[in-house]
């Protein structure tokens, strides 16, 4: 099955900056303008001119920082020769009663941060004396004036959900409510709170650990106190997907005997199958990947030719399943045991996984079979 996919990710801001006070420096009569030219922007205009990105935005009422057209007519301020003596140059406002400080993180931006706390990016730019509200860094402190304390610092929208005891278990801290952004995977989201993958799953009834959408919300269970229970609990089948596994039980036998064909164990081969088709051979994926194990018809033909010594028909089920499970015995061997390495192959091809190890974008994959190996006995 080799067809790793990328998700190029965009964004920029979208949220209409709210206008704050005029700088009572700036003499609205005699105002200065310029004339847009074909290919400016505001950060051009600013450095060509002088004026901070965030002055030409109050000064122009201007909604998208990112837009601006040729020929559109921008009041820019007065020579700084022509001001007023200022005093010392603007610097973000004082940590007022309420204000918070917000740590950027990577890949954040003034939008999603001014949607967190409740505010405009507006008072954002002008808290912190922003230049250019498109560019901010990671690791930059900002001061937040005026919004709703922040439930977990620089973890846009989370709500805090009530705690869920169990009776069995020791109480543990509140979980929280994570609403899936676009992009992103219940590896890093796991990663960000400190849990595993498999809390996430068991605690939302995900019967695929590898699909999640955006704006999906996700209950994040707190972590359980240093002295927790020596011996792991395996994690317990979703109902829905133990009714799917159950009226395919006959397709599960044909992937239990050829997994003791080949030495691969069970529960291994059984969530690399469900993984791919949810244990159905009429799945034929976009790439072309077809039957119980996703095989791509050029890699059957190697996996019979080169392995198994004899023609495989990826429409027939127990062909289809043989040569996956025959495929992955291959890399058992090959891989020396290494289930993120044989699954790596599996997922990207074996010459991509001798040359340059595991991609990323493999991570979730494995991550989500791994899980299911455990659902299914591993």
């Amino acid at each position: 099955m080799q067809r790793p996919k990328f998700v190029a990710l965009a964004g920029g801001l979208v949220t209409a900056l709210a206008m704050g006070p005029l700088l009572g420096a700036v003499a609205l009569a005699a105002d200065p303008t310029v004339v847009v030219r074909s290919g400016d922007t505001l950060t051009g205009i600013s450095k060509r001119h002088g004026v901070p990105v965030a002055d030409l935005v109050q000064l122009n009422a201007i909604s998208n920082p990112n837009r601006v057209y040729a020929g559109q007519t921008l009041r820019i301020g007065m020579a700084p020769t022509a001001q007023a003596p200022a005093a010392a140059p603007t610097a973000p406002a004082p940590l007022a009663a309420g204000a918070q400080v917000h740590v950027v993180g990577r890949g954040e931006n003034l939008t999603t941060i001014a949607r967190h706390y409740g505010v405009t990016v507006a008072a954002i730019v002008a808290a912190n004396g922003i230049s250019n509200p498109s560019r901010i860094f990671g690791g930059q402190q900002l001061t937040i004036q005026g919004g709703a304390p922040a439930l977990v610092p620089a973890a846009p929208a989370l709500v805090l959900a009530a705690p869920a005891p169990t009776a069995a278990a020791p109480a543990v801290g509140p979980a929280w409510v994570h609403v899936v952004q676009r992009g992103e995977s219940l590896t890093t989201i796991a990663r960000h709170y400190g849990v595993t993958v498999a809390a996430i799953v068991g605690a939302n009834g995900i019967s695929n650990p590898s699909r999640i959408f955006g704006g999906q919300q996700l209950t994040i269970p707190g972590s359980a106190p240093a002295a927790a229970p020596a011996a792991p609990v395996a994690p317990s089948m979703p109902y829905s997907m133990a009714a799917a596994a159950s009226s395919r039980d006959a397709v599960r036998q044909v992937i239990v005997e050829e997994a003791t064909r080949y030495g691969v164990p069970s529960p291994f081969a059984l969530a690399v199958a469900w993984q791919e088709s949810g244990w159905q051979q009429g799945v034929v994926s976009h790439a072309g990947a077809v039957g119980v194990m996703q095989l791509m018809p050029a890699t059957a033909v190697w996996v019979g030719e080169g392995i198994l010594g004899t023609p495989v028909n990826i429409n027939d089920t127990r062909d289809n399943v043989r040569a996956g499970v025959c495929l992955l015995a291959h890399y058992f061997a090959r891989y020396a045991g290494n289930r993120d390495l044989v699954l790596a192959a599996y997922y990207q091809g074996q010459t991509a996984a001798d040359r340059h190890g595991i991609y990323s974008v493999s991570r979730p994959y494995i991550a989500s079979i791994l899980y299911l190996e455990r659902l299914f006995g591993g």
